[in-house]
């Protein structure tokens, strides 16, 4: 191989691995803290998050419907937008171990998305 051949910055051999995610290399699972979770908590848990997901969920709908309209209003795209990034935040301080905090987020957030999606024409 010539000088001319050789790449001049080669790509690493073994790159750190990446999470699309967060962009930092960790999980989103390194924020836990070690628990010994019993199958009750971790399906409270889990039902917590996809009351969050519900949530941003019900938001895409109204993005989408609002997107749909001959004259979509910016606004209400932005209010949407907004509100699933204040969502995203809150669904990472969820912790598993605080019952309390993780029965109100279910109860909360799966009430926000009924909310929402009533209101969809």
């Amino acid at each position: 191989m010539t000088e001319r051949d050789t790449p001049q910055n080669p790509a690493p051999q073994n790159p750190a691995p990446r999470n699309t995610a967060r962009g930092n290399g960790i999980s989103v699972t390194h924020d836990l803290e070690p628990h010994d979770w019993s199958n009750e908590e971790t399906a409270a848990y889990e039902a917590a998050i996809e009351a969050v997901n519900g949530a941003v969920g019900a938001y895409s709908a109204r993005i989408a419907a609002e997107e749909a309209k001959a004259a979509p209003d910016s606004a209400v795209i932005e209010a949407a937008r907004t509100a699933q990034g204040r969502l995203a935040k809150e669904r990472e301080r969820l912790r598993s171990a605080d019952r309390e905090q993780i029965a109100e987020a279910r109860s909360r957030y799966a009430q926000l998305a009924r909310e929402i999606l009533a209101d969809l024409p």
